[in-house]
């Protein structure tokens, strides 16, 4: 039985109503590149860690370990831990198993449902029901109520143990393909979690590589910051000391201190921001604030990698996760319409029942005890108070709102990418031009101490260039540090690499 409801149910369920999904075309303007004028393929260089130019090459492929780029092993080790240990992965993978095995348990609609019942029941039946007590059995037994026991004026009761077994076949013919396209929904809610669990890869290892380069620019501005403090303690000493012998006045020395003073409450914010940097690198390793972790990480360990991918405009829009998923939505919201219009459609099942009844349990399928039935159904909803209608409309408005979405995420991701292409290009330039500043602050340094070795430059003079030499210095930390950071907010943008991803690749 169930496979004639199945094979009745293949001819009839040749189509599916509601409009079939169509991929959304390339936006115009997508081919024009990122910007209006064509970016150099190569940036600007400086003669420093940090500064070498940076090639753009359209012919690149993004490794799924682009962070490797960087050369560091201890960033390289930091990021395994994260991807091993950081809950943001499992939480996505789980995420994406739920939205399969909802697509799995839809897709059970194509089947028939069968199902099993056994009962057994002792009774007692009054005597006045008289005709419908279960009567004659297979084994020639009679269980039946009877009149006038002893003479009485009335019936008496009848006991019996009765057992029904029984097999249920039941299949909803799916003619207009309402289950169809909930499974097509479903299918594409389950292809957005795939890519929901690649930009969970990407963010995290991002917010590494992030976090790592915060951390270096942290500690280089934390030491060139104690290197000023110093400068601007011996300044004040120096200052007193003249003032002893009156060749200062208070005022300046009063000047100094105030100097010093808003030097020193430089460095707390600097020190904040490192403890809070190594407690975001511990939380995206998985480990609990008190467990910390060997990877520190300092400017002079990275390298800035110089040949750099730049997809195509139009592959941006199969690269990045974001774009896929909100396609995906697209999808799902599409077939949802389809459903909606199916659901207003008659609806077509089929079922059936096999089984035997009987006062004693072998005998329910000898002879008198098997029975059998087979029903065919059909239903139409004729009012529901506009239920159906709205639902339909409903649905049409949030494939409206989906296709809207998924444009907004495209314009997103190509202004991304072109903000990012921008901040490196102008990452060079202004680290050429912190490199120049550090140089002549550095010039200047070295000549106020040649004229302070001969007496030509008192110290005072000697300390506050050196000052402003280490001020120079930070500068450049913070630039090196923006190149490094915008090089890793390319990868990022162009999607992470993740379709070479180890167990994609397996597929």
């Amino acid at each position: 039985m169930a496979f004639a409801a199945v094979a009745v149910g293949a001819l009839i369920t040749s189509c599916a109503v509601g409009p079939n999904f169509k991929k959304p075309t390339v936006p115009a303007g997508a081919t024009n590149g990122y910007a209006p004028t064509p970016f150099s393929s190569t940036s600007s260089t400086t003669n420093i860690a940090g500064g070498e130019a940076q090639h753009f090459n359209t012919n690149l492929d993004i490794p799924f370990d682009w962070w490797k780029a960087f050369e560091c092993p201890e960033l390289n080790s930091l990021v395994e831990k994260a991807l091993r240990a950081n809950p943001t992965i499992e939480a996505a993978r789980a995420s994406l198993r739920q939205a399969q095995e909802l697509t799995y348990a839809q897709q059970g609609g194509y089947y028939p449902t069968i199902g099993g019942d056994y009962n057994v029941e002792r009774q007692e039946l009054a005597g006045n029901l008289g005709g419908n007590s279960p009567g004659v059995q297979g084994n020639g037994s009679v269980i039946s109520t009877y009149q006038n026991p002893n003479g009485q004026p009335f019936n008496a009761p009848v006991y019996y143990t009765f057992h029904t077994a029984e097999v249920t076949v039941g299949y909803t013919v799916d003619v207009f393909g309402e289950n169809r396209r909930q499974v097509e929904s479903l299918e594409a809610q389950a292809a957005m979690q795939r890519y929901e669990l690649d930009a969970a890869y990407i963010t995290l290892e991002s917010s590494v590589v992030g976090a790592a380069i915060q951390e270096a620019s942290t500690r280089d501005q934390i030491a060139a910051t104690e290197k000023i403090i110093s400068a601007s303690s011996r300044a004040l000493d120096a200052l007193k000391h003249q003032r002893k012998s009156g060749y200062v006045s208070d005022m300046d020395v009063a000047a100094q201190e105030v100097t010093l003073a808003q030097i020193q409450q430089t460095l707390p914010p600097l020190q904040k921001q490192l403890e809070q940097i190594r407690d975001l690198i511990r939380a995206l390793a998985g480990n609990m604030p008190g467990q910390d972790v060997p990877e520190t990480f300092q400017l002079s360990s990275l390298h800035l990698p110089q040949d750099l991918p730049l997809s195509v405009p139009s592959a941006i829009i199969k690269q990045r996760p974001d774009v896929r998923a909100a396609e995906e939505t697209m999808r799902s919201a599409n077939a949802q319409i389809g459903a909606a219009i199916a659901n207003r459609l008659p609806q077509f099942t089929i079922s059936g029942a096999y089984g035997g009844a009987a006062s004693q349990f072998g005998q329910m399928f000898s002879s008198g005890g098997p029975f059998w039935n087979i029903t065919g159904d059909v239903a139409q909803t004729i009012f529901a108070g506009g239920t159906l209608m709205h639902r339909q409309r409903a649905a049409k408005q949030a494939m409206i709102q989906s296709a809207a979405q998924y444009r907004s995420t495209v314009l997103g991701a190509f202004q991304n990418v072109a903000d990012t292409l921008h901040a490196l290009v102008a990452d060079a330039d202004a680290l050429k031009a912190a490199s120049a500043t550090e140089q002549a602050a550095k010039t200047s340094f070295d000549i106020t101490t040649r004229q302070y070795q001969v007496g030509y430059a008192n110290y005072l003079a000697l300390l506050i260039s050196e000052q402003a030499y280490t001020q120079a210095v930070i500068a450049v930390v913070q630039a090196r540090a923006n190149r490094y950071a915008d090089t890793a907010a390319l990868f990022q943008a162009l999607g992470g690499g993740w379709w070479n991803r180890a167990d994609l690749a397996k597929k």
